[in-house]
């Protein structure tokens, strides 16, 4: 009997960061019915950026189980269990990587509906990563402006565009936006790698710390994204902990950590300079302001933004300028839909995968768009990364040992993953610095 109908699904994740695990692990939820019986499990790829216990801790999303995984031993463990859905919540390259590995644990066998996506505003390597999502029975997309990217990259390279499906960001929801609260707070979201250098993060912060001074009635807020040596989904080099050390901060000013959603509880003003928790605050309605002031950039990516009305600069923050969203752009994004409106966005996908999990005969293999004939110069260097043969197959020497590590292997991994992250934090910085001069 198909899992539709018998009300219970086995779902797994495999997230490679504390931000992805909270988006793989609530799509899963949202793209399963509420009446169904779900197992969840999820499965943290290791690297750099897999996520500690505090960072899963503050993500506050539960799973039946939950471990670490190397990629290979990953795709052992999909040969063993049987799933129903398999949320892939990885950077691109891993997502094809997992697609190839998968193709050939399951061949032409049973197999999973296969669900991949992004983590919030896609605004660069557009290209690039979809096609690396390529592959995937259902690409999502966060909004109708992204859905009609996608596909429109997927035909203009003759793929199959039937995979993507148009969603909304999973993490949306909490209390519509009421009033001013007392005291007023200002909320400056802060990102990892954006911007990316210190003069820039220097000046953002000194004009947080300047706008706290002279609104002494405000409460000026900081939200962090990780403390000193962890990683998120981008690798953060100049942590703002690090450069408000020494600085004169006002009584009014501090920073905090926590979850985005409560944060906003008490929120009057969101600044960010491109972050995913602008579309949060605007879903509320909580007054939304994307920074202008080192430029409306691709780079930056708050040329997302642009036509959002909430591109301004703290200039014109420090002199109390209210934002006014624009009403059709926000609806293109996916956000600002209340109640039963904000799930019906997920009734698309739940249908069709409820329709694959009932095809006649089960799934076809996997078909990525990169194979090695369409790709035979780029998507080898994918697969070794993942210690992956062209085929898809565990090269000799892959890390294959599915038991716990021992005290042992984990002190040494410890110590490897405070080496790497010293060399990110504090070694390359210098290195870069000295490339300059």
């Amino acid at each position: 009997m198909p899992a539709s109908a018998t009300k219970s699904l086995r779902v797994a994740v495999l997230a490679d960061s504390d931000t992805r695990w909270k988006w793989g692990a609530l799509t899963a939820r949202r793209l399963t019915p509420a009446d169904a019986e779900v197992r969840l499990d999820g499965y943290l790829l290791r690297g750099r950026a897999t996520p500690t216990a505090r960072q899963l801790s503050e993500v506050g999303v539960r799973a039946d189980s939950l471990r670490e995984v190397t990629g290979v031993e990953f795709l052992h463990a999909m040969g063993r269990e049987p799933y129903d859905v398999l949320v892939l919540a990885l950077v691109g390259g891993g997502v094809q990587a997992m697609l190839h590995g998968l193709r050939n644990v399951w061949g032409t066998g049973r197999r999973p509906v296969v669900v991949t996506g992004y983590v919030g505003v896609v605004y660069e390597k557009l290209t690039d990563g979809l096609l690396l999502r390529h592959g995937a029975d259902l690409v999502l997309a966060n909004s109708r402006h992204d859905a009609d990217r996608f596909r429109a990259v997927y035909e203009g390279v003759g793929a199959d565009a039937s995979s993507v499906t148009e969603v909304a960001l999973p993490f949306l929801g909490g209390e519509p936006y009421t009033g001013e609260h007392d005291p007023y707070t200002v909320v400056f979201a802060a990102q990892p790698s954006v911007p990316d250098n210190r003069r820039d993060r220097t000046y953002l912060l000194d004009r947080l710390i300047g706008h706290a001074r002279r609104h002494p009635e405000r409460e000026v807020l900081l939200k962090l994204r990780s403390k000193p040596g962890e990683h998120t989904t981008h690798i953060e080099e100049l942590p703002y902990q690090k450069l408000v050390q020494g600085k004169d901060v006002p009584a009014n000013f501090r920073l905090v950590y926590g979850h985005m959603g409560e944060v906003l509880d008490r929120t009057d003003l969101l600044v960010t300079v491109s972050s995913t928790a602008a579309l949060e605050a605007l879903h509320r309605r909580v007054p939304t302001v994307v920074l202008t002031d080192l430029g409306v950039r691709e780079a930056l990516g708050n040329h997302h933004f642009t036509g959002s009305g909430c591109l301004a600069s703290w200039d014109q923050l420090d002199a109390g300028h209210r934002p006014a969203p624009d009403e059709e752009w926000v609806a293109r994004q996916g956000v600002a839909a209340g109640g039963a409106s904000y799930e019906s966005c997920f009734s698309t996908a739940r249908e069709r995968i409820a329709a694959l999990l009932d095809r006649p005969g089960g799934l076809p293999p996997l078909t990525p768009y990169y194979t090695s004939e369409t790709a035979p110069g780029y998507l080898p260097g994918i697969l070794a990364r993942h210690h992956l043969g062209p085929d898809g197959a565990p090269l000799p020497g892959a890390p294959t040992t599915d038991k716990a590590p021992g005290p042992v292997r984990q002190i040494v991994r410890r110590a490897a993953r405070g080496a790497y992250r010293h060399g990110v934090q504090r070694v390359a910085p210098v290195i870069r610095r000295m490339g300059e001069l």
